[in-house]
């Protein structure tokens, strides 16, 4: 499977949408602790030390929802699992895309607007260009 990105804006032109989260497209986000600091509205956190573990119970989650977007590469392992449900007829056309520069990116551009970021945290994010 070849890794496809979606761009911090194109997300959020698509959450800013007539699209629903969690139904149109969801936002699957890996990060551990950072978490805390911040996220994207109406993610998911699925935290990378145990999603190996989880990852079959996440794609019966999603199967019915045709945009998936991850903050990283543990969107292939997700992909190769939602892959082996849709060859046996048990899911429906799907999308599983990167966000290009993760949450740093996406929260560096969109950190103000709470139509796209919820539970912001200046301590966390503290920098010159974040703030």
């Amino acid at each position: 499977m070849r890794v496809k990105y979606i761009t911090p804006d194109d997300l959020a032109a698509i959450m800013k949408s007539s699209k629903v989260p969690n139904k149109d497209y969801c936002i699957i986000d890996v990060r551990d602790d950072d978490w805390h600091g911040g996220n994207i509205k109406n993610s998911q956190n699925s935290p990378s030390h145990g999603f190996l573990l989880k990852v079959d119970k996440l794609v019966q989650e999603t199967k019915n929802i045709p945009v998936v977007v991850f903050h990283c590469a543990l969107s292939q392992i997700y992909a190769e699992t939602r892959d082996l449900l849709q060859a046996e007829g048990e899911d429906i056309p799907h999308e599983v895309l990167v966000l290009q520069g993760g949450f740093s990116d996406f929260q560096a551009k969109f950190h103000k607007d709470p139509e796209l970021v919820e539970n912001w945290d200046a301590k966390v994010w503290a920098s010159e260009w974040v703030i």
